[in-house]
């Protein structure tokens, strides 16, 4: 009718803030009694991607050698670029998280990663594949600093160890597949291959995130942001990891690796110093205070430092002997495989009563007991793929316990900053696991293989202590 003024149309938001907001699951997904289980296996996407890209890369090395013209300390840098990347972003994104939304951080997590992994797989040259593989880690951390948050905030607290015990076999599993996918893509392919395997998986994580995973309920919006802070344990861990792959037989003078190591502790103080004197620290040390989350942080760098170590030692060492990557490959699997095992087996298989200070002391005394029979035996593939197998066990019953315990003393408001700290630790223990063996083979090359086990069984023994002086009264 004329006179009347028909309704005005609903204003669309503008698409940059529709891109900003967080989207709600679907109802009928939502009201399902079993909805958290969606959320815990969508997580899952990302942690077995990381970990699948993770273990695969350590397989590639002496392609790259090949094709670079390369020594092993600088192509190793195609891990440990990454890893410092990731170590450096991991607690400042999941701060970014807890106040704008961790499931928005995800997914774009995932556009970043999968993105950047086919870049990597067209790179022409090592140091492209380099600056690629930082990019990678960008959207890597955007991923592993929510992960242990989502399935923390989504499970009821009764069920989060056993849905972080689910998040952990879905990282073994993509460890497991790793170096037997790895080492038949390097084989057959070619190792641009090892990259572009994660282009499918992320766009199938991507789509399942959209409509499966919940919307952020508490927010953390903490002022300010601590950029010197950011900066200054960047340049402690770069500095750290270029002084021991200058030792490790990187193109750097003597006095250049004890000008790094300088630089590095130098760093690391200024970093500690900071945090206790600034408003809007990068780490809040009150997140540090409860013992269940220093020593689990201690315990977290040590397992996956004992995890990643055998990553690098056993494919140098068994196709040093003759072995090609696929078998070499193969036997490395044992080790996953057991972690998966145990990791989704061990409510069902150790007494309903065991503490997470219990399950954690008991798998770090089997990793440290097997490292120090596999010092004992010949490093061949009949002797490390059972021995593998039983490291693997006894990680995977310490590492969900382990990151239970830390959880559990972190406020749920800070659970992006907890998880962050949680993947600080793994990216540094995978880190030193690389660099650290790296560094024990150039030094012998005879004996280095033994040197590194000495390492890897003196870090466990670290874990046994991490794992007794966290508190006797927990879940």
């Amino acid at each position: 009718m004329s006179g009347q003024l028909s309704p005005a149309p609903p204003r669309r938001r503008p698409w940059p803030a529709f891109l900003l907001q967080e989207r709600r699951r679907p109802e009928r997904i939502r009201n399902r009694p079993g909805a958290w289980w969606l959320a815990v296996a969508t997580v899952c996407f990302g942690a077995f991607m990381g970990q699948l890209d993770a273990s695969i890369v350590t397989l590639t090395y002496g392609s790259l050698r090949t094709e670079f013209h390369a020594p092993l300390a600088a192509v190793e840098w195609v891990s440990l670029a990454y890893l410092l990347a990731l170590v450096a972003l991991l607690v400042p994104v999941g701060r970014l998280a807890d106040a704008h939304g961790r499931k928005l951080f995800y997914l774009y997590g995932f556009v970043v990663f999968t993105a950047s992994s086919a870049a990597c797989g067209l790179a022409p040259v090592l140091g492209a594949l380099i600056g690629f593989r930082v990019v990678q880690a960008v959207g890597a951390a955007m991923m592993q600093a929510n992960s242990v948050a989502l399935v923390a905030t989504s499970a009821p607290r009764d069920r989060m160890r056993t849905a972080l015990g689910v998040q952990a076999a879905a990282q073994a599993l993509g460890l497991a597949l790793g170096p037997t996918i790895g080492g038949a893509l390097v084989s057959t392919l070619g190792w641009r291959w090892v990259f572009g395997i994660n282009v499918p998986i992320g766009l199938v994580a991507l789509i399942a995130g959209q409509y499966l995973l919940p919307r952020t309920r508490n927010r953390n919006r903490r002022p300010g942001f601590d950029w010197p802070g950011i900066a200054l344990l960047a340049l402690a861990t770069t500095a750290a990891l270029l002084g021991v792959s200058a030792a490790s037989g990187l193109a750097v003078p003597g006095w250049g690796a004890a000008v790094l190591f300088a630089v590095a502790v130098a760093a690391g103080w200024g970093f500690a110093v900071r945090q206790g004197r600034t408003s809007a620290p990068l780490i809040d040390l009150a997140l540090l205070r409860p013992r269940a989350v220093s020593a689990g942080l201690l315990g977290a760098l040590c397992g996956y430092l004992v995890l990643f170590g055998p990553l690098v030692l056993v494919p140098v060492v068994l196709t040093g002997a003759g072995s090609s990557e696929l078998a070499a490959g193969l036997v490395l699997t044992a080790l996953p495989a057991g972690f998966a095992i145990a990791a989704t087996g061990a409510d069902r298989l150790l007494p309903r009563g065991m503490t997470d200070r219990g399950r954690c002391l008991l798998g770090a005394a089997v990793c440290a007991g097997t490292l120090g029979v596999l010092l004992a035996v010949p490093l061949d593939e009949a002797w490390l793929t059972p021995l593998l197998a039983v490291l693997g066990i006894g990680l995977g019953v310490f590492m969900p316990a382990n990151n239970a315990l830390i959880m559990g003393a972190v406020p749920s408001s800070s659970a992006g900053t907890g998880g962050g700290l949680v993947n600080m630790a793994r990216g540094l223990g995978t880190a030193l696991g690389v660099a650290l063996v790296t560094l024990a083979l150039h030094l012998s090359s005879h004996d280095g293989p033994r040197w590194a086990l000495v390492l890897l069984l003196a870090v466990a023994a670290s874990a046994v202590l991490a794992a007794w002086s966290s508190p006797r009264r927990n879940r």
